[in-house]
């Protein structure tokens, strides 16, 4: 048998912190044959990443350390490399295809400017050389108008096409070994289908190993030869992909397998009250150009949008990036100008300045993507939760306002002493948890809920849509909620409205909309969520 590409045996990482000592890998071995792809599957924290960025030695030291492992690439052993070496072997040898590309590309440089540094480092190209290059591998990742994308920065570009850049960067020298970690977890179901039937032609064409580090399963099935399964940094279980899927032995594997959001929406009564209702809305953006700068054109990231939620019901909002899902929204809770009509409660809200709209926050209420991001790490639980109690001047005094905080916690499952702690002590389910306390902490009527589990696992997933339902059971909550997460979407949504362009292409039901589809771009969501092979064949436009 040949000797594989990459072997990793008996590998251990240790963070050290403040005296104590984290155990994040614990003796794990695995191996990629050349050509093959290798799936490391498991929840947050589980050690998937830690145990990849240690091939390319990337981890902090001397804060992360390895008690013991070898890892042979290629026939040397990395973990005993020098500088040198390393250094002809990351970006060339072996490449990264990170989770978020906002966060991995430089917000500073062009794309031109950053595929370019990995030509000029590792090849020798400049100017001339390396612009064609450049646009050959951008042509080959499928970037629309590749030609005009050159001088654009990152948030210039939409969340799949700055994923087409890390994989053009990550293939420029047509590595040998591709680690992908978590590459389509923020993207919409259709340029996910997309990015995952690039990574396959890629890897044919040029015949490079991957290591999938993922926590979606459906996408597992579709891309690995084996999997190694891991838990609380160890692998527990191992195996060819139709292997672990059909006749997994470890509970947790099971667990992992099971974990999908489940059940059915919250029934909502359809002679309750209509809570909110617009007419005819409109966010348009100017596109203006010249010396003088004047209007040329708009962006309509909304188009005349009429639609009707009541209380106690949930209404799902789906699309791709760049639909004008979250603007919509921004624009129903006035927290964006807009035109047309928005009643709540029957108030029309456009006839109220901003400052007006602040007794009414009260009752709307939102919930963001990520929970880290939209929580402050320099206040405790309990300071963030009661913030807006104090700013709507209902905050309990003494231990009525300790009280208050705990019943708020367990309100979504969390202990009450929690309300002592930070928001990084925390997983990233539990840090939802508290951003959604903080939501029903003022007793709204309605929540926006913008992609509020994207970033999550599976089976956390399952349990925030569990909590969700559950309170609007127990308070008659109205969701509007927004998702490109179209399985999540089912288990919450009464009624569905699918966004393209800042239009409503198709409403109605969901159950309906889930089960027969009017439009051709409606069945192509449905398509990408729940058959990724229809919607790689190209059933999904690009």
């Amino acid at each position: 048998m040949a000797e594989p590409l990459l072997d990793v045996k008996n590998l251990s990482v240790h963070f050290r912190s403040d005296g104590n000592i984290t155990e994040a890998v614990r003796n794990i071995s695995f191996y990629i044959n050349r050509g093959e792809t290798l799936a490391l599957v498991g929840e947050s924290g589980s050690g998937k990443s830690v145990s990849a960025l240690s091939v390319l030695q990337l981890l902090p030291y001397p804060t992360a350390s390895h008690p013991s492992g070898e890892i042979w690439f290629d026939g040397k052993d990395l973990m005993t490399a020098k500088e040198p070496h390393l250094r002809s072997v990351r970006g060339n040898k072996i490449s990264m295809i990170f989770q978020e590309p906002m966060s991995a590309l430089n917000p500073l440089h062009t794309i031109e400017k950053q595929i370019g540094e990995i030509l000029e480092v590792h090849r020798g190209l400049r100017d001339t050389e390396a612009r064609e290059r450049t646009l050959e591998l951008l042509h080959k990742v499928g970037l629309p108008n590749a030609d005009r994308r050159l001088g654009a920065y990152p948030h210039q570009l939409s969340g799949g096409q700055r994923q087409r850049v890390m994989i053009a960067m990550a293939l420029a020298n047509e590595p040998d070994l591709l680690i992908a970690d978590e590459p389509t977890t923020a993207l919409d179901v259709t340029v996910q289908a997309q990015i995952l039937k690039l990574l396959k032609d890629l890897q044919a064409e040029f015949g490079m190993a991957i290591l999938m580090i993922t926590h979606d399963l459906g996408i597992v099935r579709k891309m690995a030869d084996r999997i190694c399964v891991m838990t609380d940094g160890e692998i527990v279980e191992r195996g060819d992909t139709e292997e672990i899927f059909t006749g997994a032995q470890e509970d947790y594997t099971k667990h992992l397998l099971e974990a999908e959001p489940k059940g059915e929406p919250t029934p909502a009564d359809p002679d309750a009250e209509v809570l909110l209702h617009s007419e005819n809305l409109r966010v348009w953006f100017p596109i203006k150009k010249g010396v003088l700068r004047r209007t040329v054109d708009h962006v309509k990231a909304v188009d005349n949008i009429s639609l009707s939620l009541r209380a106690g019901q949930t209404l799902g909002v789906v699309g791709e990036s760049g639909s004008g899902k979250t603007t919509l929204g921004l624009a129903l809770l006035r927290l964006i100008s807009s035109e047309g009509h928005i009643v709540y409660d029957g108030r029309d809200l456009h006839e109220y300045a901003f400052n007006d709209m602040r007794p009414l926050r009260r009752e709307m209420s939102i919930v963001f993507q990520d929970p880290y991001g939209s929580l402050s790490p320099r206040m405790s639980v309990g300071s963030i939760i009661m913030e807006g109690l104090e700013v709507h001047g209902l905050a309990p005094q003494g231990e009525a306002r300790r009280q208050a905080i705990t019943a708020a916690l367990e309100d979504v499952g969390l202990d009450g002493d929690a309300q002592d702690r930070y928001p990084h002590e925390f997983s990233g389910g539990q840090r939802q948890r508290i951003a959604i306390a903080r939501a029903i902490a003022l007793k709204p009527k309605f929540i926006m809920l913008d992609e509020p589990t994207s970033a999550l696992d599976m089976s956390v997933q399952a349990q925030i849509v569990d909590l969700l339902r559950d309170l609007q059971q127990r308070h008659d909550l109205a969701y509007l909620f927004i998702s490109h997460d179209l399985k999540v979407v089912r288990a919450m949504a009464n009624d569905l409205i699918v966004m393209k362009q800042g239009k409503i292409v198709e409403q109605g039901h969901a159950h309906a909309l889930f089960h027969n589809p009017q439009t051709e771009y409606t069945k192509a969501l449905m398509a990408a969520a729940f058959d990724l092979e229809a919607a790689e064949e190209g059933i999904v436009a690009t």
